[in-house]
């Protein structure tokens, strides 16, 4: 977390350092700060040796560490950000004899060498805590051994040795019967089990390792716990011995590590061995084993369990995920647990059923809640209420599970903490939809908890998967942490979200760390004395409440920087009592809706980041927010707007801007000589206002929204917005939006030329436009073009034909809802470096091209119709016959719902 820290006093002196409205007065001030951002990049860069170092660090003393960064950081950053809203409070007053801060007519002038002594000091403590933390990380302290008193132990026994595992026999069983000569290739395979903490890998792997008709099987075995920390010698000893039953660790400790590694290689030599490795975090230490570990085509077996994605990818041959428990089997699981062989009431039975799936299908969670259960009153008035979720005892199992759930957040890499932590200001089991993460990055931005998008291009360019599945950073960032299994994903329902679990430890772990405190949370109440200390406050159930809350509890001396009001949509306005929070930088209320503009919002000079949710006009006081780098104004609306409401003129004062999303509204035409320069995003934006006035103003516009609430929208030509899109000569994402789509029953031409588009676009998304595929010539000639998305009816019409050469770029196409027919390609030159396919709810669809190139990686296929789904099966026939070599690494994921009546959208892509 002290990475996250860092990252917050990086961005406030950036934005010092870069603001359009502040001076730095020239003394020896500009040395001041240059010197202190030096300092700080080169600590933030320090701190994040941690992730090379993590498997030999004493992990408690570098929390304390850590815990001590935290504090000073957040502490001269309250100094530096009080110091510098004095003196802009003080010259708005002196210029315009009031309270108010009114947008400056010049620059705010701010003397840094009052500060010099502040800052020589920090960066005097910054430098000694560096050179500390290096060392520790370095330097390993020796460990104290742990008291494991009233901690659950992360191994679930879900029955006896000789009973079933309840929720987990299929899988043993065709594991068992894979393991014991049930596959035809004799080379050695690499198998993975995967999953979060908690959900049963160890058991599963002990189980099959134990089992009589896996040992008769093989010659030699051994079985190694590693964790998070290990020391590649001590892994190599433990595989040694267990391997030469009459070695013990004293004969061969003394060996190299180059002679232990010979050692294990000799004794797996011409044996058809059963290697488990258990708990292992490191992909590396996977790709070093996976050398020693012979293939002499004797069906051997390395079965590893992980809860990290990326040393899962090692084993190349199998993945198994392993998933959560349905409700059936959590509480059979439960049941046994808590009685055993004794019977159990119908009432208990009924309260109890309920109580399983509160524990959302997690084992350990399961296991520990049946625990505290049998120790206590087996009545049916009790246990209605823990049914009801009014007793503490999920929390009480989340307390003694965290020592098996603390790691998985511990030792990830220092930029995920902080965007972790903060998936935790939701409600629990909150469901983030997909198209909520773009919001959720702007938010990480104005924290400053994440790289600038500057530096997610340079660290993550090297990365396939980036390119491949359009990754925004919050995607990137949301895909790690998915992989890592400390969020679950829903494929069907295309959102992520907590396990409570997971959610409470988040919620504990940000209230120690300062980082957020949520009110009217059951993970923990904290003294209000101790409130003005956190950053942020969030209000993630009764907004209302909590309000009352912050206002009672909340001083001047609040040192909190962000209001974040998340869950359910409020339908009735809230007062946000904001004038004790005078240091807030985030506003986050689109959940809330407004009828009036809150007006105390107007005050908060340091404001970078304002969301909320409202119909009327934008008041032109807004411009006094100059600080403002993000605004989202969402619509709530009871019926269609026919006259949609103007974003005021002021907003073109506003130079800091860096996204604007007006949620529909008109944006007005410029005055002459105002312009945008910082603006990267606009989204939402009313079709008549796409003039080339508008565009020209915002020269190095990156992102582009249109919506058009109607194809017949006020009897204007709403495809006109295209016309003016070319002086956009930076543009690189374009979505057009028709919400309510009108057609015509026969395909005509379109109302506006796609030849309009500008050439540096490399993400295209269109939505209802209807336009038929002739049309398509002028999109595949776009030479930049790398992802398109056609969705309902973008294009319509029953054949598409690729013609040669077309879409030379493109590595993603997605098209949803078409009532496209045949889908063909003129040769094989066609979109000849596609790597992803999706074809989803084509249910005219009969033919689709084969003749895809060898880039290729994933295709799916859901719910068209019988013959698409004979395509899809014969172009992964033809692929695995001609790429017989590499057969497996094109993922195809084909599903209709003519084959099981329902409708899915579960695919991995």
């Amino acid at each position: 977390m002290a990475h996250g820290a860092v990252g917050s006093l990086k961005l406030t002196i950036e934005r010092l350092k870069n603001s359009s409205y502040i001076s730095i007065v020239q003394n020896s001030s500009p040395k001041i700060i240059k010197l202190l951002y030096k300092e700080v990049c080169s600590f933030q860069d320090a701190l994040e040796e941690f992730d090379e170092r993590r498997n030999t660090i004493n992990m408690k003393m570098v929390k304390i560490l850590e815990a001590e960064i935290m504090d000073v950081v957040y502490q001269f950053e309250d100094v530096i950000e009080s110091y510098v809203l004095d003196q802009i409070h003080s010259q708005s007053e002196e210029s315009h004899h009031g309270d108010q801060i009114h947008p400056p007519s010049m620059l705010f002038s701010v003397d840094l060498q009052e500060l010099k002594q502040d800052v020589d000091s920090f960066i005097k403590t910054v430098k000694k805590m560096k050179r500390a933390y290096i060392h520790e990380l370095r330097n390993p302290s020796p460990e104290e051994e742990e008291e494991d008193d009233d901690v659950v132990t992360s191994r679930i026994n879900f029955g006896g040795n000789h009973e079933p595992m309840i929720g987990f026999s299929e899988h043993f069983i065709e594991l068992r019967d894979l393991f014991t000569n049930n596959y035809e290739d004799p080379s050695r395979m690499i198998f993975s089990l995967d999953g979060m903490a908690g959900i049963g890998k160890t058991t599963l792997a002990t189980k099959l390792f134990q089992d009589p008709s896996i040992v008769s099987c093989y010659t030699r075995r051994a079985f190694v716990t590693i964790g998070p920390k290990y020391l590649l010698k001590n892994v190599l000893l433990h595989i040694l011995v267990q391997l030469n039953p009459s070695l013990q660790i004293s004969d061969v400790d003394g060996e190299t590590l180059a002679m232990l590694k010979r050692m294990v290689r000799n004794s797996l030599k011409h044996q058809r061995y059963f290697i488990v490795l258990d708990d292992i975090w490191d992909e590396k230490l996977c790709s070093a084993l996976k050398k020693l570990f012979p293939d002499d085509d004797n069906r051997s077996l390395v079965l590893m369990t992980t809860r990290i994605g990326d040393a899962a990818d090692i084993a190349h041959d199998c993945r198994y995920d392993l998933p959560l428990l349905d409700k059936k089997e959590s509480w059979v699981l439960l049941r046994q647990k808590v009685f055993g062989q004794e019977a159990c009431s119908f009432e208990l039975e009924k309260a109890g059923k309920k109580i399983a799936e509160n524990c959302e299908g997690l084992p350990l969670t399961i296991v520990t809640v049946a625990n505290i259960l049998s120790k206590s009153e087996k009545t049916t008035e009790y246990w209605n209420k823990v049914s009801d979720e009014k007793d503490s005892i999920y929390y009480d199992a989340y307390d003694q599970m965290s020592k098996v759930l603390l790691p998985s957040y511990n030792y990830l890499d220092q930029r995920l903490k902080a965007c972790f932590l903060y998936m935790g200001i939701y409600p629990q089991r909150y469901k983030i939809l997909f198209i909520e993460l773009f919001g959720l990055h702007s938010l990480w931005n104005a924290e400053g908890i994440v790289y600038s998008a500057e530096q997610f291009r340079e660290k993550v360019s090297q990365l396939k998967m980036v390119e491949m599945f359009d990754l925004d950073p919050c995607s990137y960032y949301i895909l790690e942490l998915s992989l890592k299994n400390l969020i679950i994903h829903d494929g069907e329902k295309s959102c992520y979200s907590l396990h409570s679990s997971f959610w409470y430890m988040c919620n504990k772990e940000a209230v120690k760390n300062k980082f957020f405190y949520a009110f009217n949370c059951s993970a923990g109440a904290l003294p209000e004395e101790d409130l003005i200390y956190q950053r942020r406050l969030c209000m993630q159930n009764n907004v209302l409440l909590a309000i009352q809350d912050v206002q009672d509890s909340i001083t001047s001396a609040s040192m909190v920087r962000s209001l974040l009001c998340t869950g359910n949509f409020h339908e009735y306005p809230v007062p946000l009592c904001l004038e004790k929070l005078r240091l807030l930088r985030v506003v986050h209320a689109v959940t809330i809706r407004f009828y009036e503009f809150p007006m105390e919002v107007l005050k908060l000079v340091q404001l970078r980041y304002l969301s909320l949710t409202f119909n009327g006009n934008i008041p032109s006081s807004i411009s006094k927010l100059w600080n403002l780098q993000w605004l989202i104004i969402g619509q709530k609306l009871i019926v269609e707007n026919k006259s949609s409401c103007n974003m005021p003129m002021e907003i073109w004062d506003m130079k800091e801007l860096k996204k604007l999303d007006v949620g529909g509204k008109k944006l007005s035409d410029p005055r002459e000589g105002s312009f945008l320069p910082n603006l990267l995003g606009l989204h939402g934006l009313h079709h008549q206002s796409c003039t080339k006035d508008v565009f020209g103003k915002i020269p190095n516009l990156m992102e582009l929204s249109i919506v058009i609430s109607s194809s017949h929208d006020n009897g204007d030509q709403p495809l006109s917005c295209f016309d003016h899109v070319s002086h956009l000569h930076k543009l690189q994402s374009l979505a057009c939006i028709i919400q309510n789509p009108t057609f015509e029953a026969e395909v005509v031409a379109p109302l506006a030329p796609l030849s309009y588009l500008p050439s540096s676009l490399t993400k295209l998304y269109l939505s209802g436009l209807g336009y038929p595929w002739e049309e398509m010539s002028k999109i595949s000639s776009l030479p930049n073009l790398t992802h398109l998305y056609l969705k309902f009816y973008a294009f319509r019409g029953r054949k598409w034909e690729v013609r040669d050469d077309e879409f030379q770029r493109l590595v993603y196409l997605e098209i949803e809802d078409s009532d496209l027919v045949q889908w063909t390609f003129q040769n094989d030159r066609c979109i000849p470096n596609i790597r992803v396919l999706r074809i989803l709810h084509c249910y005219k669809l009969k033919e689709m091209p084969l003749m895809f190139g060898a880039s290729l990686i994933a295709v799916s296929v859901v719910d068209c119709s019988p013959m698409a789904v004979n395509c899809a099966n014969k172009l992964q026939q033809d692929w695995d016959d001609k790429y017989e070599k590499d057969k497996g690494s094109v993922e195809f994921y084909v599903h209709s719902s003519w084959d099981d009546g329902s409708i899915s959208h579960d695919s991995p892509y």
